[in-house]
């Protein structure tokens, strides 16, 4: 039987704001035969839900396009809500009924914000952490039937309306280039209106706006007054019948927050609550007039990228007292977010909370490593009865919480961790015979989630919390799997290309926190366009398009990813060695010398080989929306850029110049080594592993690569060992220290307990997490087909090696979930897998002995350039085969 379900516009589900002329809707088919492919489809919009009044059919389409097949009718309305259906076909005849209806809104019209930005006449306001309060009572004839708002701010905003809270996105309206680029958000409010008086509020914060950013204390960065912007409009059919706009009628005031700064904390004092502040019949009589800011309404523009949201509640796990005698709740994992608790007693006592990530040696509350930030909460009673609170305008990165002072007894079960970063659904499971590598796969999890707070940040607890490009370009490839991570990337994406400079050049960090104050950091110089940073204006977009097959978004990223290509032909040496300008490098890798960031490998290697890369893969993008002519010029650039490279850093005997792991590793993968010299580089990236005792010594470029380059060059077991290391420095290291998430120093807790350095130590930092992409695709045996982006095939070839006996990995794709298990007994492997309707999959055996295929389930292996594969469509198949016992692994 014939299914259709789990119905997308834009890759989202029942998506506000979407501004495509065009929408694209996705689908996933489900059946109970194999071999499913589908052949029609048919798309129904409507502006109601039993599709009476249709606005367009497709008819009956031939084709398999399931994921982001395009509208092709009328015009739509802006600020309307559209229903959409599905019906599918296949190969067998089958015929799915229509599908559950989904729906999709419309944004206001493009260049259409007109309401004004208000505030509070403050003094001094680019110096005032505290937050403001602004209301608006108004007066409906009827209950509406359809009503929506739509809000933004310069700050961060809490909406209210008839003392409700309006949705439940925290930190709205989220971080981006507010020099170009303000997201406002969509509210269906109809439910919290009703017939007669009703209230507006807000509550709006500093945030990233105008409070405290970076290491060096920059205030106002975008400008010095927080402000709300915001429509209520009233509906009835297509006509609207009240609109109310932000303007200087409303009121404003401050209130029991004190003190919001997303690095520092949060103080309030419930005594000032003045209850009912959102609901009519309040007396603002004390409140003043609110006052118009000026900002430029042409930069508004609709939420483009998921929501950050509170996900898990985590309970105190236990109550220590460190030997200086600090009352410490053990939260059991590091995490992002806050501290919700309960307490009781009289007016004026107080809680006050900090948070830390790690204890020291000898078991002390430790904070060092957080530099300014206070990362601290304040809550002064009111004294009536059991108060709750929980922050509104901050986060922290902890695992401890130390209880400065609480009034009675101190009971763990009144304080609560919550879990908030950006909404996206996650993707895959993993989990394998080692129980030391599903904790790696944990911590690369919970990493990727306390990272991943509207903008990729580096680590969420220091003065910095900021969208350094670096980390993200390696991460891209580990968190499109871990997450459905499309709208996340989407929106980034959108504000790098924002931020890029007119010579192409790319800012350290998305927004761009650092330009024009970096000068004040001994360490770094300029602030933009290091190698293997600025190359994510290319490698995020192009891995964004082989996950999900987006090629509009390639389009309109392309333009930016040139530009990065074409910066570095005009700043590199005859267009093809890049050795000028400031770089990151292998960024703190441990063949640094005493004391340094940066690690060994030449910067001209380095950059030349990203480049190398980039530019092949633009070339692959330009071929990608069919721009031959663009494809042949970056090819044979590339191509030209690798010729050098062997020539500047590759003796014609086969030696690297640079005898670093990182060296050997990017040269490796990136594919800069002549195919005759490739076992001779290995060779000597293994002596190099074995003079360091068989461990890495790679920083930020090199770690990703490493296994990769192991494996694909004949050298699994060499990866698996490295890998499975439980000694420092290595991944299973930290998890044996009790780490939840991953480092970003590999020593940042010495084996003798002692830190790393306080300056730069985060004990929640993605970046070695790249590992996981690697580890998803060997030992979970589950790829992307190159050759057809999105999932639509699926590569599936588990290299079973390292002593594991089994592995099992589920991921949810564009077209279905595909899962791979494997368990291996000695010599004999078993494999089941099973691959979704209307995608396909290649599966490949690792290193079978010759005629070892004893059970495959009615697929048909063949020898094919060396590799025993076959071909599978949807449906679940078991296979059984045999090693051959010359097999490395």
């Amino acid at each position: 039987m014939l299914n259709v379900y789990d119905l997308r516009c834009e890759h989202e589900r029942e998506p506000f704001g979407v501004i495509a002329a065009l929408p694209r809707f996705s689908w996933k088919l489900s059946s109970d035969r194999r071999d499913v492919v589908q052949k029609t489809y048919r798309i129904e919009v409507a502006t109601d839900p039993e599709f009476h009044a249709q606005v367009w059919s497709s008819g009956v389409v031939n084709g398999s396009k399931s994921h982001l097949a395009a509208y092709s009718g009328t015009e739509l309305a802006p600020a309307t809500r559209y229903y959409f259906r599905v019906q599918a076909g296949d190969n067998h005849g089958d015929q799915s009924g229509w599908s559950k209806p989904s729906w999709f809104e419309t944004a206001l019209p493009v260049g259409g914000w007109a309401s004004a930005f208000i505030g509070m006449d403050v003094p001094n306001e680019k110096y005032s952490s505290r937050p403001i309060y602004l209301r608006r009572e108004f007066t409906l004839a009827e209950a509406p039937q359809n009503a929506r708002v739509y809000a933004t701010a310069l700050g961060v905003y809490e909406l209210y309306l008839n003392g409700k809270r309006v949705g439940d996105a925290q930190f709205a309206p989220g971080w981006t280039n507010y020099r170009e680029r303000l997201a406002y958000q969509t509210y269906d409010v109809t439910s919290l209106l009703v017939k007669g008086k009703n209230v507006i509020g807000a509550v709006v914060g500093p945030g990233w706006y105008k409070g405290e950013l970076t290491w060096l204390g920059v205030r106002g960065l975008y400008g010095e007054h927080a402000a709300l912007s915001t429509k209520l409009v009233v509906k009835d059919g297509s006509q609207s019948v009240f609109d109310l706009a932000s303007d200087a009628g409303f009121r404003a005031a401050e209130g029991p927050i004190l003190f919001a700064e997303i690095y520092h904390g949060e103080r309030y004092d419930a005594r000032l609550e003045n209850n009912g502040w959102s609901e009519a019949g309040f007396d603002d009589s004390g409140w003043s007039q609110a006052v118009i800011r000026e900002f430029d309404s042409k930069r508004v523009t609709p939420q483009d990228g998921p929501f950050v949201g509170m996900q898990e509640r985590l309970p105190a796990v236990k109550l220590l007292t460190t030997p200086r005698g600090e009352r410490v709740l053990d939260f059991g994992q590091n995490l992002t977010g806050w501290v919700e608790f309960a307490v009781k007693g009289k007016a004026g006592d107080r809680v006050v909370l900090s948070h830390a990530e790690i204890l020291d040696a000898k078991g002390n509350f430790y904070t060092e490593n957080l530099r300014s930030a206070r990362a601290r909460i304040e809550y002064i009673l009111k004294g009536t009865g059991t108060e709750t609170y929980a922050p509104h305008f901050t986060f922290h990165g902890f695992r401890f919480v130390q209880v400065e002072e609480y009034p009675g007894e101190l009971d763990p079960s009144a304080f609560t961790a919550v879990v908030v970063h950006s909404r996206m659904a996650e993707t895959l499971s993993f989990s394998c015979s080692e129980p030391l590598l599903n904790q790696l796969h944990h911590n690369i999890l919970w990493g990727w989630k306390g990272n991943a707070f509207d903008v990729p940040t580096d680590c969420p607890q220091r003065d910095e919390r900021l969208g350094w490009t670096g980390d993200a370009q390696v991460f891209i490839g580990t968190a499109t799997y871990l997450t459905d991570s499309i709208t996340f990337y989407r929106k980034w994406l959108r504000d790098l290309a924002s931020e890029q400079r007119s010579d192409g050049g790319i800012p350290y960090v998305v927004p761009d926190a650092l330009t024009g104050v970096m000068v004040a950091d001994a360490n770094v110089k300029d602030s933009h366009s290091s190698t293997g940073w600025g190359d994510a204006a290319v490698v995020c977009p192009w891995t964004a398009y082989e996950r999900y097959a987006d090629l509009d978004l390639l389009r309109e990223q392309y333009p930016s990813m040139k530009a990065w290509v074409e910066f570095i032909r005009a700043n590199a040496e005859k267009g093809l060695i890049w050795n000028t300008g400031f770089h990151f490098g292998d960024w703190v890798a441990l063949d640094a010398k005493e004391g340094s960031y940066f690690g060994a490998t030449p910067n001209d290697l380095t950059a030349t080989a990203y480049y190398a890369y980039s530019a092949r893969l633009l070339a692959s993008a330009a071929g990608a929306l069919g721009m031959t002519e663009d494809e042949a010029i970056y090819r044979k650039l590339g191509d030209a850029v690798a010729a050098a490279f062997r020539n500047e850093f590759i003796t014609p005997s086969g030696r690297l110049a640079a005898r670093t792991q990182t060296a050997h590793v990017l040269a490796l993968v990136f594919r800069l080594v002549p195919e005759a010299h490739r076992e001779r580089v290995t060779r000597d990236l293994v002596a190099l592993l074995d003079e360091n005792g068989g461990h890495l010594t790679t920083g930020f470029l090199g770690t990703p690569f490493i296994c990769r380059a192991l494996a694909e060059n004949g050298r699994l077991d060499r990866a698996y060992a490295l890998l499975l290391k439980e000694d420092f420095p290595s991944w299973l290291y930290q998890v044996k220290q009790g780490a939840t998430t991953v480092w970003e120093h590999w020593d940042g807790m010495k084996p003798d307990g002692t830190m790393w350095s306080t300056n730069m130590n985060s004990f929640n930092h993605y970046a070695y997490g790249a590992i996981g992409e690697w580890i998803y695709g060997t030992i979970g045996g589950l790829s992307p087909d190159r050759d057809a982006p999105g999932f639509e095939s699926v590569v599936l070839s588990p290299r079973p090696g390292g002593g594991l006996t089994h592995a099992r990995t589920s991921y949810e794709g564009p077209y279905g979930p595909i899962t791979l298990e494997w368990q291996r007994d000695q010599d004999k492997v078993h494999i089941e897998l099973s691959i979704p309707p209307n995608s396909r999959a290649r599966v490949v055996l690792h290193e079978p002995a010759a005629g070892s295929v004893t059970g495959s389930d009615g697929l048909r292996f063949a020898d094919e350039a060396g590799e025993i594969a076959a071909t599978a469509g949807s449906g679940s198949f078991r296979v059984d085969y045999r090693i051959s016992p010359t097999a490395k692994g």
